[in-house]
C-alpha cells in the first residue's frame, strides 16, 4: 500500500506542478497528516550529493556552510525520506568540515589601515569620532565596497569605550559575504613565546608556529574558557620571510579538538530545518536579518514611535546600535516595520517568517534578541506566539 500510495503521489506532483509555487508556509498543503524527522547525515549520505574529495579522491564528510547545506540537503532527503508528506518538517544535523582556502598573506604595508577623521562619516548617521567594534565592522563595508573573499584588514581608530580590550589595531576579514573581527597576537603574546624583540614570527618558526599559537590560544581565558570542540579560530599574525626580506600579515585557521587548537579537520555540526513542499523537501524559508548601525539610525529618527521612545533613548540608539531597556518592544517593532522590513523587503514573501536580531542593552553588556514578523500581503505584523 505504501508503494501504490508513492506513485499517486508522484503522480499529484506532475499535475501540482503545473502551477507556480508559492514558496511560503500557508501553501505548504499537507494531505496526509505532515511529520516530524529528526535525522543526523551519516557518512554514507554525503555521497548522494557532489562534494569536494581529497587528495586521494575520498570524499569529505561534511558541508561548509549553511548555504551549501540549503542547496546539498534537499536532495538526499527527496532519496531517503520521499514517503513524508506536505507541510512536513525535518530537522537535519551535519558536519561542517573546515574550510580549505588560502587565508590572507598579504604585505603588512597594504593590509594596515588607519581612520582619518572623514572616515568615521562614511557610516551613514554617525556624528562622532570614535568607533565601537560593532560600528566598525558596519563600517568596513563603505570603505572597502569591493573586497573580495578572503580579504584581510588591520585597523587603527579610535575606539568606544577607549578601554576597549584588545586596544586597536585589530584584524578585520572578509569572508563568505560579511566581515568579521578575527583573533589578532598582541606583543604581549609574542614575548610570552620568546617573539618579543621584534613581535612577529619569522621564516625559521615556521613548524613552530601552530604550537605557538595553540599555547597562546589556551593561555587566553577568554578563548579557552569558552572553547567547544569543533570550533573554529582564525589567527592574525606579523610574520618576517627572512628569503624575500618582506613583512606580512598572515592569518592561521585552527580547529579545536577538545584539548588543543590544531591543524586539521576536527569536525563540528550544525542543524538546519527544511520543510516538504509540493512533493519536494526545501529548505526552511524563513529570511533571518540583523539589524546595522544604519537601521538603528532610521529607527531613532522615526517620529510615528510613541512618546517613551524618550531624546535620549533615539540619541543612544543612533550612536551605539543597540535598544536600551526604556524601548517598549512596541515602539521597537514598529520602528523595524516602518524603517527595515518596508524599507529593505519592499516585496516581502507572503506568509514567510521573518526573523529580525537587534541588540538589547541589559546588564551591562549587549544580547542578541530576536522577533517575528510576518507580512499578509498587505500589512507587517509582529508574531507573538
Amino acid at each position: 500500500m505504501k508503494k501504490i500510495y508513492y506513485s499517486l503521489a508522484l503522480l499529484g506532483l506532475v499535475f501540482a506542478s503545473c502551477h507556480p509555487m508559492n514558496n511560503t508556509y500557508k501553501d505548504l498543503d499537507g494531505n496526509p497528516a505532515p511529520g516530524k524527522l529528526t535525522y543526523t547525515l551519516q557518512p554514507a549520505d554525503y555521497k548522494l550529493i557532489p562534494i569536494a574529495k581529497d587528495s586521494l579522491g575520498n570524499v569529505l564528510q561534511g558541508l561548509t556552510d549553511t548555504s551549501e547545506a540549503n542547496k546539498d540537503i534537499p536532495g538526499i532527503l527527496n532519496i531517503k525520506f520521499p514517503g513524508y508528506a506536505n507541510k512536513s518538517t525535518a530537522s537535519i544535523t551535519y558536519a561542517i568540515r573546515p574550510l580549505k582556502v588560502k587565508l590572507a598573506d598579504s604585505v603588512y604595508a597594504d593590509v594596515k589601515y588607519e581612520l582619518t577623521n572623514d572616515d568615521y562619516y562614511l557610516l551613514p548617521g554617525n556624528k562622532y569620532l570614535d568607533f565601537s567594534v560593532a560600528q566598525l565592522i558596519s563600517w568596513l563595508p563603505y570603505k572597502f565596497p569591493d573586497a573580495s573573499n578572503y580579504t584581510l584588514k588591520v585597523i587603527t581608530w579610535i575606539p568606544y569605550p577607549a578601554t576597549l580590550t584588545p586596544p586597536p589595531p585589530n584584524s578585520f576579514l572578509y569572508a563568505n559575504g560579511a566581515w568579521m573581527q578575527i583573533y589578532m597576537l598582541t606583543n604581549a603574546q609574542y614575548a610570552a613565546v620568546a617573539r618579543g624583540t621584534y613581535n612577529q614570527f619569522a621564516s625559521a618558526d615556521d613548524s613552530n608556529i601552530p604550537a605557538y599559537i595553540n599555547t597562546l590560544l589556551k593561555a587566553d581565558l577568554s578563548v579557552s574558557a569558552i572553547a567547544k570542540k569543533g570550533d573554529i579560530k582564525y589567527v592574525s599574525y606579523n610574520y618576517y620571510n627572512s628569503s624575500s626580506k618582506i613583512t606580512s600579515q598572515r592569518v592561521l585557521a585552527l580547529t579545536y579538538n577538545g584539548t588543543d587548537w590544531v591543524i586539521g579537520s576536527v569536525v563540528a555540526s550544525n542543524t538546519s530545518t527544511f520543510v516538504k513542499s509540493a512533493g519536494s523537501w526545501m529548505p526552511d524559508p524563513t529570511v533571518y536579518y540583523t539589524l546595522s548601525l544604519a537601521d538603528g539610525v532610521a529607527i531613532s529618527n522615526d517620529q510615528s514611535l510613541s512618546a517613551a521612545a524618550t531624546s535620549d533613548l533615539r540619541t543612544a540608539l543612533a550612536k551605539y546600535g543597540d535598544f536600551e531597556s526604556g524601548w517598549t518592544t512596541a515602539d521597537v517593532s514598529l520602528g523595524i516595520i516602518n524603517d527595515v522590513l518596508k524599507v529593505h523587503f519592499t516585496s516581502p514573501k507572503i506568509g514567510v517568517n521573518y526573523k529580525v536580531t537587534y541588540l538589547a542593552y541589559s546588564g551591562g553588556k549587549d544580547v542578541a534578541t530576536i522577533l517575528t514578523f510576518v507580512n499578509n500581503g498587505t500589512n507587517w505584523s509582529l508574531v507573538t506566539n
